[in-house]
């Protein structure tokens, strides 16, 4: 009988089927090329995310600041744990696949009523009890349940890929600006300079009779216009040193610096790939995507709720006033199989299995906007790193013909073909022109770091030393 009993459920198994739809990824519309990069298939091929961080921003300062970063910032910890916590919850899921065994023991001493049992005595009782209890998951709705724990797993591995990817970013667009502040405040501190040696002259000359008022008020007007500018970088650069130091997880402090802002290494050629490895590579698309493959097995465990839980249980052990009776004259043993399952539930079953239909929808909506949002950023970032390659060079120009100005101005002053009023003219010129070409610099690099991100990063994400 017993044998009948293990054979009949080992078919049971065997044909039980999960009910519910099976995952399918959600067709989408992906452009047959990124908009701006090259159409042909060559150029097409690579991408700057198959390649490492450390080969895209090759400062050996923010390499370390990086490095750091990845191993000690907190939001990175925070998802690490996260990853485990629902590592965790999948296993609790799974166990349910499994029967359950349970022990209990127990000892008493006591006596009967003499009312009862006139002349008792009191009296030892041992026991110990060993009970199993499986649910036959015949319509999978175990597995399903499984399936989006499982899920939801893969998802948190995804988040936590994706947070690594935003701390590489934003150490690194942190970093570019602080070194963009750094240029500007040299620029600043030079420009100072050379106002205040105009300021001097001009009041030399007023003195002498041969400058008037209006000149020196004009030179002092320059100098404390740039020389207000100092404090103000000198303040920013420090909150960006705090901010940097936050992401390191660790306390304010200053920040090595390597290469200059003009330094920097740009690449010339920065390839997007083919469209559809953002779905492969981008860890939010590739969260999204679990999310719905779990919100899916939702559904089918919803659906699995209509049908009748099989559950199988046993129980063994012993009774007995002595220790050496439990598994002899005191022994016991039980099992059982039961059936149970929804008749009325007041429109509960229903209304549950629509919730997670509901759900399912809204996750699969929220997928193809990842996914569309997506080739936007990418084509944004791409459109902004190759316009202001062509902005920089401009600006380089004005730069070096507002130089140019100057150093003109300068000779025909000398020459006594002008006055000094036009070597000041130029140099207030130059000063804006020149924090422009640095803003545009940085906003180049930006542009590098952003279209990094969207593009998903390289593989791995991990510090240097993790991946050697």
């Amino acid at each position: 009988m017993n044998r009948g009993i293990a054979l009949l459920l080992s078919a049971a198994l065997l044909t039980g089927c999960a009910v519910g739809p099976d995952y399918k990824r959600p067709a989408v519309t992906v452009p047959m090329a990124i908009r701006g990069a090259p159409a042909t298939e060559a150029a097409q091929a690579a991408s700057l995310a198959d390649r490492a961080w450390w080969e895209v921003f090759s400062d050996e300062g923010l390499k370390s600041l990086i490095d750091e970063a990845l191993k000690n910032n907190f939001d990175v910890r925070v998802a690490a744990w996260r990853v485990e916590e629902f590592r965790a919850r999948a296993g609790i899921a799974r166990s349910e696949l499994y029967p359950q065994i349970q022990y209990q023991g127990g000892w008493s001493r006591g006596r009967q009523s003499e009312f009862l049992q006139p002349g008792s005595t009191p009296a030892n009782l041992h026991d110990v009890n060993l009970g199993l209890s499986w649910e036959i998951d015949l319509w999978g709705r175990i597995r399903r349940l499984s399936e989006a724990a499982l899920a939801q797993y893969a998802s948190t591995e995804d988040a936590r890929r994706g947070v690594l990817l935003s701390i590489v970013s934003e150490v690194a667009q942190s970093y570019f600006e602080l070194c963009e502040l750094d240029t500007r405040l040299a620029i600043a501190r030079r420009t100072t300079e050379a106002f205040q040696g105009t300021y001097d002259l001009f009041s030399r000359q007023l003195a002498g009779g041969i400058a008037s008022q209006l000149e020196v008020s004009r030179a002092e007007a320059a100098l404390r216009t740039a020389s207000a500018t100092i404090p103000d970088l000198e303040r920013r650069i420090v909150a960006q040193e705090n901010l940097i130091c936050f992401l390191l997880g660790r306390n304010p402090g200053p920040i090595p610096r390597g290469a200059s802002l003009t330094e920097q290494a740009l690449p010339l050629d920065v390839p997007a790939g083919l469209p559809s490895a953002l779905l492969e590579r981008r860890p939010d698309v590739r969260e999204a995507e679990q999310q719905l493959v779990s919100a899916n097995a939702e559904v089918g465990a919803a659906l699995a709720s209509f049908f009748p839980r099989i559950s199988l249980t046993g129980a063994a052990g012993g009774v007995s006033p002595q220790v050496s009776d439990l598994f002899g004259a005191g022994k016991m043993w039980s099992i059982g199989a039961g059936l149970a399952g929804p008749l009325f539930s007041g429109g509960r079953l229903n209304n549950q299995y629509d919730a997670n239909v509901a759900f399912f929808e809204q996750a699969k909506a929220r997928y193809e906007s990842v996914v569309t949002r997506s080739f936007g950023e990418v084509s944004t970032a791409l459109s902004a790193y190759q316009e202001l390659a062509a902005a920089e060079g401009e600006q380089a120009r004005s730069v070096a013909a507002y130089q140019d100005a100057v150093r003109l101005a300068n000779i025909r002053y000398s020459a006594g073909l002008s006055s000094y009023v036009e070597v000041l003219d130029a140099e207030q010129q130059l000063f804006p022109a020149e924090n422009g070409l640095a803003q545009t610099r940085l906003a180049r690099l930006e542009a590098l770091v952003a279209l990094y991100k969207s593009l998903g990063g390289g593989w791995p994400l991990e510090s240097r030393q993790a991946s050697r």
